[in-house]
């Protein structure tokens, strides 16, 4: 293997990377995004201290536990919400409510709206509006 002498005993470092520097070479590109930021409906952001974004639930009047018509924060359309009913932590209580006082209708709570809670969704984007709970 043929080495070459000057390689091995360059004092100046030429040749070599300059050594690694945890400080930036120049300022940082700032990032430009092509949408606004849009809050979801029904809920309001609080700036506390530093950059601590803490969410503020405030109420809404279009929505309930029927399909609602709004305008989509996501994709700025005027549509009628899609309505998925989930099942909640009342839902399981009612049931085991009736388990006790009357067995046969322990599956009730599960077929009833009024017992679940409305998730509403934009049918044109399926972007996640907002929860009706009753």
């Amino acid at each position: 293997m043929n080495v070459n002498n000057e390689q091995i005993n360059d004092p100046k470092g030429q040749g070599m990377p300059p050594p690694y520097s945890d400080a930036p070479a120049g300022p940082l590109p700032t990032v430009v995004h092509p949408y606004p930021r849009i809050q979801p409906v029904g809920v309001a952001f609080q700036q506390t201290s530093g950059a601590d974004v803490v969410p503020v639930i405030v109420g809404n009047r279009a929505m309930g536990p029927k399909p609602s018509t709004i305008t989509c924060p996501s994709c700025r359309v005027e549509i009628v919400t899609r309505v998925e009913y989930i099942n909640s932590s009342k839902t399981h209580l009612f049931a085991l409510g009736l388990c006790i006082v009357f067995w046969p209708l322990v599956c009730l709570p599960y077929f009833l709206d009024s017992c679940r809670n409305a998730d509403h969704y934009c049918p044109n984007c399926n972007a996640y509006i907002g929860s009706y709970n009753n």
